[in-house]
């Protein structure tokens, strides 16, 4: 049951549900109301006339019509008067609402822009804050398997940007080596190099490719075929018998037989070690409950890099057992990987909240942790 922030328009999403940030009319508007409409049809409209309108923090659910989503579910904001208005209460209200619509439709996957955050003028910092902590505590206390999406169309219109990490931006800047950044210096010394060993090649005829500067054999030292006498030219190819298949050495059946404990076997003892329940460790990991029954059932399940740091973040596990953990998915860390260092960034201050790391991958273009 993750919740996953993406980039998209909310009209595309294939999901049961998608969440429209409307006005207490229920009759359209502008921004993402009037494009939900637009893309829904008239019969989103003729079925809203029916509602009688919704107050602000309530949510209401019609059909999707021609969007591919079954349901919109509707819900109107807060608008901004300076935040000593009840706004964050309003705006709370919306998200945990409009989940619990969600949830009584029996809708697995939802998708919500960012509510009240465009005309309505609330502060756009604050409202993805209250989106993520809102959404992520409900998905925690939710029995059912539920995926939801918090969609942003534009990342700069909603200044989602390094500048919100000023101290995971200085600490990639401390330790993130870029190892595809070559001065143009180093590039054209690179160049010259290439050059003059080009040009130390024997050319053939105008316009024929180079001969290769591969050294001629001694005369009467041609190679020779296994088993000819020595010195004698290789005139001629035997037929080759039968092939038959090497038998393993006794040292690698021994450690074969000794292969270190897999990664599931290493999360599944860290979970008892923690003393918590399957459920929470994949909550916590933002991995949906049939990911971690693959992993539990498969000895040898081999999970992607984001899914095995996201088990590691859930166990809050030290650097040092996080860097193993990783290894046992056949990972590992990397200064040269923006995503790494920024795991790295909250795991060395203690802080093992997934989604604000996942804010952070996000907000530097990078793979969020989890499903």
């Amino acid at each position: 049951m993750p919740l996953i922030l993406v980039r998209n328009d909310i009209t595309l999403m294939a999901v049961d549900a998608i969440v429209n940030a409307a006005n207490e009319t229920l009759l359209g508007g502008g921004g993402v109301d009037g494009a939900i409409h637009r893309a829904a049809g008239p019969e989103l409209l003729a079925e809203c006339r029916t509602l009688g309108g919704c107050p602000t923090g309530s949510a209401k659910i019609t059909k999707g019509y021609q969007l591919p989503s079954r349901y919109v579910i509707h819900t109107v904001g807060p608008v901004w008067h300076g935040g000593d208005q009840g706004e964050r209460e309003k705006l709370v209200s919306c998200y945990r609402s409009s989940l619990e619509l969600a949830r009584r439709n029996h809708c697995e996957s939802v998708a919500f822009p960012l509510i009240s955050a465009g005309v309505y003028g609330y502060p756009k910092e604050q409202a993805f804050q209250i989106a993520v902590d809102t959404i992520s505590g409900f998905l925690m206390e939710l029995e059912e398997d539920m995926t939801v999406y918090l969609v942003v169309f534009d990342r700069s219109a909603y200044h989602l940007t390094q500048g919100l990490f000023p101290e995971v931006a200085s600490y990639i800047d401390d330790h993130y080596v870029d190892t595809h950044s070559d001065s143009p210096d180093v590039r054209r010394a690179r160049a010259n190099q290439a050059q003059d060993f080009y040009s130390s090649v024997p050319h053939g005829p105008a316009g024929a490719p180079p001969r290769p500067c591969f050294p001629r054999p001694a005369p009467g030292k041609h190679s020779r075929l296994p088993g000819a006498a020595p010195g004698a030219a290789s005139t001629s190819r035997t037929a080759p018998g039968p092939l038959t298949a090497p038998s393993p050495a006794p040292d690698l059946i021994q450690a074969l037989g000794q292969l270190d404990e897999s990664f599931s076997q290493m999360l599944l003892r860290k979970i008892d070690e923690a003393g918590i329940t399957d459920a929470q460790c994949y909550k916590k990991a933002n991995i949906d409950r049939k990911l971690f029954s693959k992993i539990r059932s498969d000895i040898h399940y081999k999970p992607s890099k984001p899914t095995a740091m996201a088990f590691a973040i859930a166990l809050e596990l030290p650097l040092g057992e996080a860097r193993e953990m990783l290894e046992k998915a056949g990972f590992a860390f990397s200064h040269s990987s923006k995503f790494d260092v920024i795991v790295e960034y909250f795991i060395a201050r203690g802080n093992y909240n997934i989604f604000e790391i996942n804010e952070a991958l996000f907000a530097f273009d990078q793979s969020l942790l989890g499903s």
